[in-house]
């Protein structure tokens, strides 16, 4: 029997035996112009539409339309306090109390509204560190709060870089960096999972190093949340931020969420953006002039809920509910690990996988970097109905998502793959 028939008979038999199998059809998968379904391989960017989203949103429509305004307290899921309606599925997304998060904004903003209460620079204390690398947004922000504070990104900014000859960063020299910096270092603020590399980072361990130095830690969730088993309380970060339209399937430009350790929930006195949705609920519609914010994580809100974001997010949010999370990341670790074992069997001089290999280093998505022609490469699969991603200058990108892709989208990549490569 030749090689690819093997494999793909081996995948199909992986995906009879997976309990979340089911999960595939509760989403639209993108189909080729023959009709046949695609491979699907790019949740690290945006996730696939869940079936039940149109009927969430157009309920929303429904009752703007026959309610206008009074939506807000008489539509089915009153608009008011929507963002309620999210909140127990998110804090058990990312391992938090619910009083803990709040689905607002989009990422970056929420980057700065909680930077603006949680970089506190002193002329000891005012360094932040980042991994090099970093998401370019990421990068952009920091480095305007730090100019913000009248200080230079050359010196302000500590950037953590692999060792020579290396493409990730090692846990000890992460350690290092934070204990023997620590008493200059006023924030930690690394990515969950780096959105090039797919190294996953030890949120628990970092949290623990910084803390011991007076660091306050945090993370950008955005290529974590949705994919790793996370457990921001109980690790003790003392906030984080993501998007919901990467691994949670909340639709293009979906709205963000926030975490902030109940540590700081009655924080009432730090500085904060402040805008009307954080305040008090009890006194909120008084109109007062003076800003009273409200305990834990709604109290960063700025605005009222973007009820017709968050009404396709709780489509997606109801299926990692009854997906469950931990069952999730055991598929997650299950089809990456397939896929790293069949490109191990053709490993060469014409691709190496960069990302790390340990199951506990890495969420979903493996990164590969191609020696030749790396942009061809991606346009071949998707000309063979094999959606992936690029990266300058040389990196693919490919996330088999536990929800919805199986071991056979896994097999028909690396058989495109090697095609592709020639």
């Amino acid at each position: 029997m030749p090689e690819t028939a093997i494999m793909r008979e081996t995948a199909a038999g992986l995906d009879a035996r997976d309990p979340l199998a089911k999960y595939r059809e509760r989403f639209y998968l993108p189909r080729t112009a023959r009709g046949e379904e695609s491979a699907y391989l790019v949740g690290h960017s945006l996730g696939l539409q869940p079936k039940t989203a149109r009927a969430y949103l157009e309920q929303e429509l429904k009752d703007w339309a026959e309610l206008g305004v009074e939506a807000h307290f008489r539509a089915k899921y009153p608009w008011m306090p929507y963002h309620r309606f999210l909140t127990d599925s998110t804090a058990r997304l990312v391992g938090a109390k619910p009083g803990e998060v709040v689905v607002m904004n989009s990422l970056t903003v929420n980057l700065h509204l909680m930077m603006v209460s949680f970089f506190r620079p002193t002329a000891q204390r005012h360094k932040i560190v980042v991994e090099r690398g970093a998401f370019p947004s990421d990068q952009y922000a920091i480095k305007s709060q730090l100019r913000f504070h009248g200080l230079d990104p050359a010196t302000g900014l500590i950037e953590l870089t692999p060792r020579a000859g290396e493409a990730t960063l090692r846990d000890e020299d992460i350690r290092a960096t934070i204990d023997g910096l620590g008493e200059t270092i006023a924030l930690v603020l690394l990515g969950g999972v780096n959105y090039s590399t797919g190294q996953a980072f030890d949120l628990r361990g970092i949290t623990k190093a910084g803390h011991a130095q007076g660091c306050v830690v945090a993370f950008d969730c955005a290529h974590a949340a949705g994919n790793l088993a996370l457990k921001l309380h109980d690790w003790d970060v003392d906030f984080a931020v993501w998007c919901n339209y990467k691994y949670v399937n909340g639709g293009p430009g979906c709205v963000g969420a926030c975490f902030v350790h109940e540590r700081h929930a009655h924080a009432f006195d730090v500085p904060r953006f402040a805008g009307w949705w954080g305040h008090d609920e009890a006194t909120r519609f008084r109109m007062g002039p003076d800003f009273q914010p409200m305990a834990g994580a709604e109290g960063w809100q700025v605005s009222n809920p973007a009820v017709l974001s968050m009404a396709a997010l709780r489509a997606s949010l109801e299926i990692f509910d009854q997906a469950g999370m931990e069952a999730i990341r055991q598929k997650s670790v299950a089809l990456t690990g397939y896929l790293e074992s069949q490109l191990e069997q053709h490993r060469g001089p014409r691709f190496t996988v960069i990302t790390p290999r340990e199951a506990s280093r890495r969420g979903a998505m493996l990164s590969i970097r191609i020696s030749e022609n790396a942009r061809r490469v991606v346009e071949r699969l998707a000309e063979q109905g094999v959606h992936t991603d690029f990266r300058e200058p040389n990196i693919l990108r490919v996330t088999p998502a536990p929800l919805y892709n199986s071991f056979t989208d896994v097999a028909r990549f690396v058989e495109q793959f090697l095609a592709a490569l020639g």
